[in-house]
């Protein structure tokens, strides 16, 4: 019998992530109390979305962070959104 240890990242109640990576599920806490902050200063902002989807836009704001940086600084949408594509590996089956 094995003995395995398992990190759950619960956020507003619900699991979000299961994982025996430690590294993995401190990373991910980070990255939902950033979407947390996110979502609060959109609001505070003055921008009402629905909580649904202010969640989720701040938590994709959040999970993005390097490439929303690289926009903030100017970086062009159309050439990060090619070279994000561009690192995505299609496999064709065999066939």
């Amino acid at each position: 019998m094995a003995i395995t240890t398992q990190y759950v990242v619960s956020h507003k109640g619900v699991e979000k992530l299961v994982t025996t990576d430690k590294k993995a599920a401190d990373q991910y806490d980070k990255m939902l109390d950033v979407a947390d902050n996110l979502a609060v200063y959109i609001e505070a902002k003055g921008i009402k979305l629905e909580e649904a989807v202010a969640e989720e836009l701040s938590i994709m704001l959040a999970k993005n962070k390097d490439n929303l940086a690289k926009l903030l600084k100017g970086t062009d949408a159309d050439t990060l959104l090619s070279s994000e594509s561009a690192e995505v590996v299609k496999l064709k089956a065999n066939g």
